[in-house]
């Protein structure tokens, strides 16, 4: 690997794949402007094709700082914008920061990722996402997606002390190793970020959780917007399965047993014996939703179990829709 670098000497590029972003974007930017001066970076927008103004907002913090930069990415996915925003830029800077612009951050934080990966010599730092709602129902999923059964105890849903892990929330990458294992995978829509961790393990890189800094995710406001969000990570992680010949972990094996329950339950027409799997598969999450909004004195959030169902029912839906696709028919996922 590359000898640690002093920290007058690391250079960043700031990436924030965006679309339809303009709730956000301005405020974002603001707050990572100062960032970008102190660490000597540049900020790119890279955008899907906004149609809400997310563009203008941008170009109007473009006209008034030369760091920040609107380019346009015609392949709209994640995966496409930061491979074109590293290629079209990313000569001359050590370490590509990925920003997500429907999240929440630390003022501090691009400092906090430049200064744990000069201390450790990491190839990248992860960091853990934290899930935070205003509405309801996006309450109640964020409760959800903090909890183990939500996630399955995925390390980077939870606070880290900082140690060396296998994946995590992308936030810091160095750019020679970005570049040595061939960026992202761009016929990738979600879990992209797990399918580069793998190359960048194989490749015998290292991956860092920060125990300095952390993100906050604004998750799906609607039970539907977030079915459709887990439906994609499933065929997503399945995708991840094919291509490497992976094994799923154990958290990833149980949710995949949800969707044969459900279509399982439709036989309680026959039977009610078939029924049961589901009924308690529901009385486990719907369980955890009461005790978790009775622990925490928070009705609001008594449908945390909800969430957790829709984002099971979701994932195993997308895996095995993706896996059972045949090869000649599989699309981006």
């Amino acid at each position: 690997m590359q000898t640690p670098m002093t920290p007058t000497a690391a250079s960043s590029l700031i990436v924030i794949p965006c679309l339809n972003e303009a709730v956000h974007i301005g405020a974002l930017l603001e707050q990572l402007r100062p960032a970008a001066a102190r660490l000597g970076a540049r900020i790119v927008v890279a955008d899907g094709g906004s149609t809400d103004g997310t563009q203008d907002i941008v170009e109007e913090a473009a006209a008034e700082d030369p760091r920040v930069i609107l380019l346009a990415n015609p392949k709209r996915i994640q995966s496409a914008a930061i491979n074109l925003a590293v290629a079209t830029f990313g000569d001359g800077a050590d370490y590509l920061i990925r920003i997500d612009a429907h999240g929440g951050y630390p003022a501090d934080y691009c400092d906090r990722l430049v200064e744990e990966a000069l201390a450790t010599d990491a190839d990248s730092v992860v960091v853990s996402m934290l899930t935070s709602g205003t509405g309801a129902v996006q309450k109640a999923v964020a409760a959800a997606q903090n909890s183990k059964l939500g996630t399955g105890g995925s390390k980077h849903r939870h606070m880290s002390a900082g140690e060396w892990v296998d994946h995590g929330h992308h936030a810091l990458m160095r750019i020679a190793a970005f570049k040595a294992v061939g960026g992202y995978d761009e016929s990738f829509s979600h879990n992209e970020d797990a399918e580069l961790d793998h190359r960048l393990r194989l490749a015998g890189y290292r991956i860092w959780m920060s125990g300095r800094t952390q993100m906050v995710y604004y998750p799906r406001a609607t039970l539907k917007g977030l079915f459709f969000q887990y439906l994609g990570y499933g065929r997503g992680r399945a995708k991840n399965v094919l291509k490497h010949r992976m094994v799923p972990k154990l958290r990833q094996m149980i949710p995949l047993l949800v969707a044969p329950v459900v279509l399982l339950a439709f036989f309680s027409l026959f039977h009610w014996l078939a029924a049961v799997p589901f009924l308690l598969w529901a009385a486990v999450c719907l369980g955890y939703g009461a005790v978790t909004a009775i622990r925490q004195r928070n009705s609001g959030i008594a449908l945390a179990g909800v969430s957790a169902m829709v984002m099971h029912l979701g994932w195993s839906l997308g895996f095995w829709q993706q896996l059972l696709t045949p090869r000649s028919q599989r699309k981006a996922a």
